[in-house]
């Protein structure tokens, strides 16, 4: 990570300069793709005001703290990047999580209900839904012995399903 400081109205002293990387590193634990930083650390009016900004991929964040110290206003704008970068991080993998669930939809659950004597059990059956044509899934139906069929439908690109009606006739379901 790239740590740029600059400093306005006032003279950096390196206990500033210490202060701030070692900051920075307690960020660098979140996220390992940060590229760069850059600290604007200002004096105005007997206020400190510091800037950062962080340079992630597809992001940039950006916190500002002013306090009568400069070494406040430092562990202010710092605290405010780090619920900026636990909340982005938080959005990034429940984004994956979902993402991830919809990518997987050539898994279907088809859920089987056996009567039992007075409740029911619910069974669920895991099947990897083949990429096929409708023609396709219908020469391989004929071969199996269950009485539904599901593929995913290369025209649509949907999950369909194929139900055995009788020996020669099929129905086909298209959600």
């Amino acid at each position: 990570m790239q740590i740029i400081i600059t400093a306005r109205h006032f003279d950096l002293t390196n206990t500033i300069r210490d202060h701030v990387e070692s900051e920075c590193e307690k960020l660098g634990k979140y996220f390992d793709q940060i590229m760069n930083a850059h600290f604007v650390l200002s004096l105005e009016n007997n206020r400190n005001n510091v800037e950062m900004i962080f340079s992630i991929p597809r992001n940039s964040l950006k916190s500002v703290a002013s306090a009568s110290d400069m070494y406040v206003a430092i562990n202010d704008a710092v605290d405010k990047m780090e619920n900026q970068i636990k909340k982005l991080k938080g959005k990034w993998f429940d984004h994956k999580k979902k993402k991830s669930l919809s990518e997987s939809s050539q898994f279907v659950y088809a859920n089987l209900i056996e009567k039992a004597k007075s409740r029911k059990t619910v069974r669920t059956k895991r099947i990897l839904a083949e990429v096929m044509t409708v023609h396709e899934a219908l020469d391989k139906f004929e071969d199996i012995s269950d009485s539904y069929f599901i593929f995913k439908n290369i025209e649509t690109d949907r999950i369909n399903v194929l139900v055995k009606k009788d020996e020669e006739h099929f129905k086909l379901i298209e959600p």
